[in-house]
């Protein structure tokens, strides 16, 4: 971890940690989040997610450790630095006995925005998918449509970083995709987010991901290279016509880039953990040929988030009791 931000880092932590009566809820966090990202904060409920993500706003001091965002620790940001990013955090925290036009048109005045704003509002409104809603009251729209509207909130100032605490939790998979949509929108548009989840599938959508379990970081890297850590190399699935022989197997197992023990998933289809897939087919392809042995289908495995982070915690607890 570098001991001084990046040039292209918005988001900079070196040891970060908060205690609370004896107990850390977060400890020795270090990350780095680059300007123009989708950075995903991942880990199950009580992991220190919300911690995290409030020391950053500047909402906790931390205990220990350093945080810089916009290159200013936090707790000291003034105006214009609250300015700069939004936060959505887990809870309905708007007005339910206020329509969502009203709460919208409420919170811009908050934030300073001109009297003559509708058309901001309607374009954030439409953004959410809540354009032909704005006449409701909030507490008579749907939990999914509260969070559209929490999200549409946040959006109002244009922030240039914007903070999201658990923004699907709750909701169905088909509008998780749709908010995933939104935010991908929003990093085209030359925003930074940095996402809190415990869905674990939506590492897929992120740039850059930080597995977090127990307070403690396990990894921060692209969901690749997740991956890549998790099983020690890339996985291939290989479907033959036959059945593969314990021959033909000892003679794949001893290829120098074959990283473990071959799993065999069904009487024809094996999967073989390799340095690199795009290259590393081609020759299993010539191995298997020159034994004879016919492939029906070759081609890179690329197994659930779900278990990813299974097997990273895994890896990260037994290397714990090593020390």
């Amino acid at each position: 971890m570098n001991d001084q931000p990046r040039d292209d880092a918005i988001i900079w932590t070196d040891g970060l940690a908060k205690e609370f009566n004896g107990d850390y809820a977060v400890r020795e966090v270090s990350f780095e989040v680059p300007r123009g990202s989708i950075f995903g904060f991942i880990g199950p409920s009580g992991s220190g997610k919300t911690t995290t993500i409030r020391m950053l706003t500047g909402y906790y001091k931390p205990t220990e450790g350093k945080v810089r965002v916009f290159g200013r620790a936090p707790e000291k940001f003034g105006k214009r630095e609250r300015e700069r990013f939004g936060y959505l955090p887990q809870l309905f925290v708007l007005y339910p006995d206020l329509t969502v036009w009203e709460n919208v048109n409420f919170t811009a005045s908050i934030y300073g925005l001109p009297l003559r704003r509708s058309e901001i509002l309607n374009k954030k409104l439409d953004f959410v998918e809540l354009g032909e809603h704005k006449g409701k009251l909030a507490r008579d729209i749907s939990g999914g449509m509260q969070r559209r509207l929490s999200l549409a909130a946040t959006l109002l100032h244009d922030p240039e970083l914007i903070f999201l605490d658990e923004p699907t939790a709750g909701i169905d998979p088909v509008l998780r995709r749709k908010f995933w949509d939104h935010f991908q929108t929003l990093k085209d548009e030359g925003h930074t987010l940095f996402i809190t989840t415990q869905y674990v599938s939506e590492a897929a959508y992120c740039d850059l991901v930080a597995v977090i379990n127990a307070g403690r970081l396990i990894e921060v890297d692209t969901p690749h290279g997740l991956r890549y850590k998790a099983y020690g190399g890339d996985i291939v699935e290989m479907r033959t016509v036959e059945r593969l022989t314990y021959a033909h197997l000892t003679k794949l197992q001893d290829l120098s880039f074959v990283r473990r023990d071959i799993e065999r998933i069904d009487k024809n289809i094996i999967r073989l953990i390799v340095n690199e897939a795009s290259t590393d087919i081609q020759a299993l392809l010539k191995s298997s040929e020159e034994q004879g042995v016919e492939v029906e289908s070759i081609e890179e495995y690329l197994p659930a988030f779900d278990d990813v982070f299974v097997e990273l915690v895994r890896k990260d607890n037994g290397s714990n009791q090593d020390v």
